[in-house]
This record gives structure tokens, C-alpha cells and sequence, in this order.
């Protein structure tokens, strides 16, 4: 194919899409040079003229709107499709479970029937909320899901719809605690209670596991899955784990601050309490990749230095 692949992307002006909009445009997301080796491995040579990116996002395409985006899909003719948009406010989800399933589930059934249509290969991105966390061992590809929120209930009703949509070859990408450069994250929220100089210490849980990912390599690597055109679900996040305690101690401390200013608590301390359940094991093996022979994303401790660099102006 001579000419550039074109790309209906959804959620592209969220944190992940942001950064997925720079990998294909040919321009490095997290600040780094061209020619820094971290999280290079991940993603073949990619110049600006490789993708003809068509970026959507809610006020422009409404994924809930059926006719919009078979409009829109129609009209590109995209030859892929990576849905990155969702509702992902998970406490809200709690107390409006008819927007979370709009959006998560049915916008779904609609990108996957517009990619139908196409011809188009999809990618949807999913989450580590699917699983119930009560496992003693990070969970791989063929773990049975067990969402306990309606968030978590959503986004697997969306890997439903993408299955029975029967586009002719698609990709799920679960990943987890997500931090970049653009957006509400951990990461911005931590240096900014930091900055703030607040009176006593601050608390994070304890009990909560997990695998950080960080925008700028999974970007990378579900650019590398569509160009692949790989079938079936993948679990991609940052190498390592930690709980949120200790993430937020690591973010601190790159950032020149006194991490001993964290203080760990429970779940069942946090006030107020969260209206939706978290997984207490949000830990993701990536064991496809790694069984596929696939490049692994760098540790999470190497790309949270990269992002505090990023956000410090450094």
C-alpha cells in the first residue's frame, strides 16, 4: 500500500489519545528525543507520512450516535479503527450506570459495526476493572472476567460487542492505572498535592495493587498491534508493580519532594469512601506479548521519570 494507512481514532484529544495522535504523526509524546532508547523497541520506525489520522472525539463524533459513525466511517474509509474514547469516570459510573453503558458498551457496538463495514481492523482499549481482583497473581489474557462496578461492567460489555460485532480482525487492549502528560491522572494529582504544601501528611492506600502504565509507551505499543493487525486480547501496562503508597512515593521522590511526607492507608480508611469498588488485585501479566515474542513495555518506575520530567518542565 503506497498510499498512508488512514485511522478513525476515538477519545483523541483524552490522555491516551493525545499521545496516540503523536506516534502516528511521527513526533515523540512524552518529551523525549527522537533518539532516546526507552520504550524505542516497542514500536517499529514510524515517519510522519505512515498515517492519515482522522481524530475524533465527543464533540465531533458522538459514539452513542449510531448514524454519525457509520457516517463518518463510510465517508474515511478507514483502514484502521482505534476506539480509545470511553467514559471513564468511575465513581460516576456508580450513580449513572445508563451513560457508562451508552458510552462504554453500545458506542462500542457502534465503532465495531462502522470497522465492519470498513473492512477495518479495530482496537479497542479495555481495562483492568473487568476482573474482580480476589486473585493472589496478576491476571493473564485468559482469566475469567468478574467486573464488581458498573465501570468495570461496561467496559467488558464493550469486549462483547466487539466480539459479536464479527469484524473480520480485531484487538482488545486491557491496561491499567494510567498516568500521561495530558489529563487527570495519579501522577498530575500527587505533584500537585505536593506543590500545594498542605499541613500533615499525605495518604494513600496500601492495600491496592497494581501494574502503572504510562501513555507514552502504550501508545507505542497499540500503534504496534493495529500495524500488526494482531487478533484477540492483549494486557499491556508498564513492567512492575507497586500499590498506590507506593507510587506515590516514587512520584515524589523523582520529583525532589520528601516522600517520607506518605502516608499509607487502607481502602476502608479513605474518607470520603469511593462509591465504586476497586480490585484490590489490579495486577495484569502481559503473557501474550510476551508468548508472541513482542516487545514489553519498560518498567514503570523508568517511565514515571520520564512523565515527572515532562510535567515538571524539566
Amino acid at each position: 500500500m503506497n498510499r498512508p494507512l488512514r485511522v478513525l481514532l476515538t477519545g483523541g484529544n483524552g490522555q491516551l489519545g493525545r499521545d496516540l495522535r503523536d506516534i502516528m504523526a511521527g513526533r515523540v509524546p512524552d518529551g523525549g528525543d527522537e533518539g532516546e532508547p526507552t520504550g524505542a523497541s516497542i514500536l517499529p520506525t514510524v515517519d510522519s507520512g505512515t498515517f492519515d489520522v482522522l481524530s475524533t472525539d465527543i464533540d465531533d463524533l458522538d459514539v452513542t450516535d449510531r448514524t454519525a459513525v457509520l457516517a463518518a466511517a463510510d465517508a474515511y474509509r478507514p483502514d484502521l479503527v482505534i476506539h480509545a474514547g470511553a467514559y471513564t469516570a468511575v465513581d460516576a459510573c456508580e450513580s449513572d450506570p445508563d451513560t457508562a453503558f451508552c458510552v462504554n458498551a453500545l458506542g462500542t457496538r457502534h465503532v465495531a459495526e462502522a470497522a465492519t463495514r470498513a473492512g477495518a481492523h479495530l482496537v479497542y482499549v479495555s481495562t483492568d476493572y473487568v476482573f474482580d481482583g480476589t486473585a493472589s497473581r496478576p491476571y493473564v489474557e485468559w482469566d475469567v472476567p468478574n467486573p464488581q462496578s458498573v465501570y468495570g461492567r461496561s467496559k467488558l460489555a464493550g469486549e462483547h460487542e466487539v466480539a459479536a460485532a464479527g469484524v473480520r480482525s480485531a484487538t482488545v487492549v486491557r491496561t491499567a492505572w494510567v498516568s500521561g502528560a495530558h489529563g487527570a491522572n495519579m501522577t498530575r494529582t500527587v505533584l500537585r498535592l505536593a506543590a500545594e504544601g498542605r499541613d500533615g501528611p499525605l495518604r494513600f492506600v496500601d492495600d491496592q495493587h497494581g501494574t502503572p502504565t504510562f501513555t507514552a509507551d502504550l501508545s507505542r505499543a497499540i500503534v504496534r498491534l493495529a500495524l500488526d493487525r494482531r487478533p484477540g486480547t492483549f494486557h499491556v501496562t508498564n513492567q512492575g508493580e507497586t500499590t498506590w503508597f507506593g507510587f506515590a512515593r516514587a512520584a515524589l521522590a523523582r520529583a525532589g519532594y520528601d516522600p517520607g511526607m506518605v502516608e499509607p492507608i487502607t481502602t476502608a480508611e479513605l474518607d470520603p469512601p469511593r462509591p465504586a469498588p476497586r480490585p484490590a488485585n489490579s495486577r495484569l501479566d502481559n503473557t501474550v506479548l510476551r508468548l508472541s515474542g513482542l516487545p514489553l513495555l519498560p518498567p514503570w518506575t523508568d517511565a514515571l521519570e520520564r512523565l515527572v520530567k515532562v510535567l515538571s518542565g524539566h
